[in-house]
Order: C-alpha cells, then sequence, then structure tokens
C-alpha cells in the first residue's frame, strides 16, 4: 500500500497525521500516513531505502532546511525560500522539495489584514520563518528578524525590543515553539504593553489554539490568529502537489 508521512523530531502531537489519515478513511483511499520522528537528519537516507512504498512526504521542524540536500531538485519557490516541508516522489524514483508553508499562511492571514498593517515583526529565524518572509513580501508588508541571539539577518534581539519597536510593527508573527504543548505557560519574551488595537498577532503554533503569546495581544485588544488554517491550506497544498 502507497505510504505519505511526515519527517521531524518530537512530531507524536502531528496534526498531519491526523488529517491525512482521517482523509483516507473518509474518502476511502488507498494510502496509510506515518511519522518518522527522528533525532537527526542524517537518519532520512535509512527511511528512504526500508520504505520503498512512500510516495510523498511532509517535513516539519527542525528539519524544512536540514533537508534540502537528500532531494533531487527543488521547485523554484522553494529554491527562493530556502526551505522545503512537502517532497513528492516521482515513478523515476526521483524526488522533489516544495514549500506550501508560505501559500498555507498567505491564505490564512489575508482574511485579518488591514490597509495598517504595513510593517511586521518575524520572531524566530529557522525554516518556518522563511516562508513566512516570502510571504509578507508578496503581499507587500515590510517586515524585520527578531532572533534569540545576534545574526545578521535579524535586525533586533529580543532584549532590543521596546514598546515603540513593537508599536511601529502592527503585524507580530510568532515562527518559534515557545508556547507549543505542553510548555503552554511559555511565550516569547517581547513587550506586550506595547500591542494595541491596531495590531494583529499571528502565531503558528495551533496547540494550544491559543496560546499565551495570543492570550497577551487579545488582552491588548489585538486580533490574533492561530496556525490551524494555515496546516489546513499547506495540507491541501501538498495533496495536490502529490497527486497532480
Amino acid at each position: 500500500m502507497s505510504k505519505f508521512g511526515l519527517i521531524g523530531k518530537n512530531i507524536s502531537y502531528s496534526f498531519s497525521k491526523a488529517h491525512f489519515t482521517a482523509k483516507f478513511e473518509n474518502e476511502e483511499l488507498p494510502y496509510t500516513y506515518q511519522n518518522f520522528d527522528i533525532e537527526d537528519i542524517s537518519k532520512v537516507p535509512e527511511i528512504l531505502k526500508q520504505e520503498t512504498d512512500i510516495v510523498g512526504l511532509n517535513v516539519t521542524i527542525p528539519y524544512k532546511e536540514q533537508i534540502i540536500p537528500y532531494i533531487d531538485s527543488l521547485h523554484r519557490t522553494a529554491e527562493k525560500i530556502g526551505a522545503v516541508n512537502t517532497i513528492k516522489f516521482y515513478p523515476s524514483g526521483k524526488t522533489k522539495g516544495f514549500n506550501t508553508d508560505y501559500y498555507g499562511f498567505t491564505k490564512s492571514i489575508e482574511p485579518f489584514l488591514k490597509s495598517h498593517h504595513k510593517k511586521a515583526l518575524i520572531l524566530g529565524t529557522g525554516g518556518a520563518s522563511k516562508a513566512i518572509a516570502y510571504a509578507l513580501k508578496k503581499l507587500k508588508i515590510r517586515f524585520e528578524y527578531v532572533s534569540r541571539s545576534p545574526n545578521p539577518k535579524a535586525a533586533y534581539v529580543y532584549a532590543d525590543l521596546t514598546e515603540d519597536i513593537i508599536n511601529a510593527h502592527q503585524v507580530i508573527i510568532n515562527c518559534t515553539p515557545i508556547g507549543t504543548h505542553p510548555k503552554v505557560n511559555e511565550c516569547p519574551d517581547i513587550p506586550y504593553d506595547g500591542i494595541t488595537k491596531t495590531h494583529l498577532l499571528f502565531d503558528l503554533i495551533y496547540n494550544p489554539t491559543q496560546t499565551k503569546f495570543l492570550m497577551c495581544g487579545e488582552i491588548q485588544g489585538a486580533a490574533i490568529c492561530n496556525g490551524s488554517k494555515m496546516l489546513e491550506y499547506q495540507a491541501e497544498k501538498a495533496w495536490e502537489i502529490w497527486t497532480k
């Protein structure tokens, strides 16, 4: 039986397995979906050698960038972004990497965007943040990265942030795993008092449905959105890629 799967680390909570397993059952499709929870990206060749019936893979934290050397080719968008979350396997045995995160993010944030949402802060500099940056460019929203430690592409580290900086960036996007279940009492260390009713806070996390980051924004009157719709949209796009 043909198999799809997810490559990641500590992914027992994964949305993808539940989503696609339910899809296969509801639509009576002859497929299975398996989590490949690995400690190191070097395990990928071993998986591909053993699991000869794989026809498509999702990739999640922390391997969206590290997976690239193990793929035969990249779709132009994934190449521009520099991160892959979807892999298609062709009958020839060749693989191609795609990025559907940017699509999922764009579709999920667009209903919340207002004319004054011109500048954004991206919290985190990993593979997920690259897709968000690509989407923001397409949406013509200027942005800066915030990193835990000095980073050539980050304008700020968390210690640099002031209420004025927060106030000047009306969209704040959490691309870090901070606040994910079970560590639900954690949140990015930003000056939340700078957030106003004109702000939009977006968290890529979907478990819990309302993170502490989003709660803090809501208390300040900001619009909030979690990552659940983004996941659904990116999964739909991944399925389209696998089956076209």
